[in-house]
């Protein structure tokens, strides 16, 4: 059976650069870069404000949908960064949505 894909192409507009790391480190502790993606996503971006006792703090957040599985090398994606309309943000999570034969239906990546 064929699934249907949640994240069609066909709305993949915004341009985006990923730089997705390994899970293991250098002997200096650096992480490693596994994989290099450029191409088109889906990204719906929010902002949220966050009261300290010295200053309002203004965080963006962002997600990025594509469809299918953006890199078959990794089995999970942990961090790394992307790049999204000329700004870099750092990548706070990664999920690979999977159909129920196990099939990457869509990858989401959240940014911060």
């Amino acid at each position: 059976m064929k699934y249907p894909c949640l994240v069609p192409k066909r709305l993949c507009k915004t341009d985006i650069s990923l730089v997705l790391e390994q899970e293991e480190v250098t002997e200096y502790g650096e992480p490693l870069p596994a994989f290099l993606y450029s191409g088109k996503c889906n990204y719906q971006d929010k902002a949220k404000t966050i009261l300290t006792a010295e200053k309002k703090l203004v965080q963006i957040t962002g997600t990025a949908l594509f469809p299918g599985d953006i890199c078959t090398d990794l089995p999970v994606i942990s961090g790394g960064k992307a790049v999204v309309f000329g700004v870099e943000r750092r990548i706070q999570q990664g999920r690979k949505a999977r159909n129920p034969d196990g099939t990457v239906n869509y990858t989401e990546v959240l940014l911060i």
